[in-house]
């Protein structure tokens, strides 16, 4: 039924990918777009990271097992590349063909691409090992003594967790060996956050494969991420994931495969202006793609998530995004949207065979809370769930989204499944012109 109603890397090559005509890049393109004289003869000058001539040579440093500029298969070859190149202000690290095993993750500054050999370069995260806090450690130390440090070795990158003795909220740091004497090991880094063996502190060699803080202008590219999944302990998006970026802006990862990682395979926190293209991200624990909170502007295009827990998840205050073209499939839940991801375009989608769900609104914490004006057009949402699945959930206050021209069908037997169901709190959402077929219940209104 219907219902009513080229491998140079320069931080312009970034901007163009990213989509310089979104919101993100207002800034860049007004400052061109004025009328003043149009720039002929471009020249490299100091501090202008928007015109430059366009080089046929650009600085590129390789990483391999052999043959390469720097030769080695950890991540430690690759971080020094990196560091190299951001000596240089910024350009192309080139992974070649080889499985790079990561004790540590790869940390990267502003300016950089990373570019692989498509699925012939592998960086694979080393299992994970964990003990517990042998000696009390207070927020201003800078070191810990762990119980058992079998396993454990100067340079790892460690996952510290705890309950905070005041309030019982957890606690979690990162952090990396620098030094050692037996069970006592130095870190990068002070604590911050009491660690007192009353409260039981663990310490687990996670981390992020390729991750980024305050930076800009990062590309990645061609290469795949796997993250050994069935030996690693847990860590969630928002601390880890095959790509892990937090405070960053104008990022690209497109061709990456994110695969078996014990959490999300890309989650970005307070990143803006992201493009996601191309993608592959698989078999994660967590999340395929997780815009996580306060991104603005991410655009999510021509990707493939599948066998993840949720497809794509906009988390807290998601805004302004393009979802488009991507295929979800075989995940618990396709999509799911709430608290605050407001006025994103999500078009033109497959969500197949959602284990629950195919398309979730969240309840959240009611008014204010919930997501609203965000249109959801030209989606194929098909065979969600069990004999009891749904294909569209509304729940909690939400109001104020669109959903128009989507197709939402059930083709296994109508059972116990419904459509659309829309919850007893639910505001004004409107349905227009979608294809509803093969349910029990086409449209479930709990309003009523």
């Amino acid at each position: 039924m219907r219902s009513s109603g080229n491998a140079s890397f320069s931080r312009r090559d970034l901007l163009r990918s990213a989509g310089i005509a979104t919101a993100g890049a207002f800034l860049s393109r007004h400052a061109l777009s004025d009328d003043r004289p149009p720039v002929t003869r471009p020249r490299a000058t100091s501090g202008d990271t928007v015109v430059e001539p366009n080089w046929s040579e650009r600085l590129t440093i390789t990483v391999g097992p052999k043959d390469a500029d720097l030769v080695g298969a950890s991540e430690k070859v690759i971080q020094a590349a990196v560091d190299y190149m951001a000596r240089a202000g910024g350009g192309t690290v080139r992974i070649l063909p080889g499985t790079y095993r990561l004790r540590n993750a790869v940390y990267l500054p502003s300016n950089i691409r990373i570019l692989g050999s498509g699925l012939d370069s592998i960086l694979v995260k080393e299992p994970s090992v964990e003990t517990a806090l042998a000696e009390d450690s207070d927020w201003y130390d800078q070191e810990i003594t762990l119980k058992d440090a079998t396993g454990f070795a100067v340079g790892d990158g460690v996952c510290i967790r705890a309950t905070n003795p005041n309030d019982g909220g957890a606690i979690v740091i990162k952090r990396t060996l620098v030094a050692r004497d037996g069970n006592r090991f130095k870190l990068d880094k002070g604590l911050r956050d009491n660690l007192w063996t009353d409260s039981k502190p663990t310490v687990q060699t996670l981390f992020p494969l390729l991750t980024a803080e305050y930076a800009s202008g990062i590309a990645i590219e061609d290469i795949a991420l796997d993250g050994n999944r069935e030996k690693n302990a847990n860590l969630d998006g928002n601390y880890a994931g095959c790509i892990w970026m937090q405070d960053c802006s104008n990022l690209v990862f497109r061709s990456v495969t994110a695969r078996n990682y014990n959490g999300d395979g890309i989650s970005f926190q307070i990143c803006h202006d992201v493009v996601v293209e191309k993608c592959h991200s698989h078999d994660n624990a967590g999340l395929g793609v997780h815009p996580g909170s306060g991104s603005q502007r991410p655009i999510l295009r021509n990707n493939t998530f599948e066998r993840n827990n949720i497809g794509i998840f906009f988390c807290w205050g998601a805004k302004y995004g393009l979802a488009e073209k991507n295929v979800i499939q075989d995940n618990d839940c396709g999509i799911s949207i709430g608290h605050r991801d407001n006025e994103n375009l999500v078009r033109d989608n497959d969500v197949l065979r959602s284990k629950t769900v195919g398309l979730l609104f969240r309840p959240e914490r009611g008014e204010g809370f919930t997501a609203t004006g965000n249109r959801f057009e030209r989606n194929r949402i098909l065979d969600s769930g069990g004999d009891d699945g749904i294909g569209v959930d509304i729940q909690g206050v939400t109001a104020g989204n669109t959903l128009s021209n989507n197709e939402i069908r059930e083709t296994r037997a109508p059972a116990s499944r419904i459509g659309v169901r829309v919850g007893k709190d639910a505001g004004e959402n409107q349905l227009v012109d979608n294809m509803i077929e093969g349910f029990s219940t086409a449209v479930q209104d709990l309003r009523a």
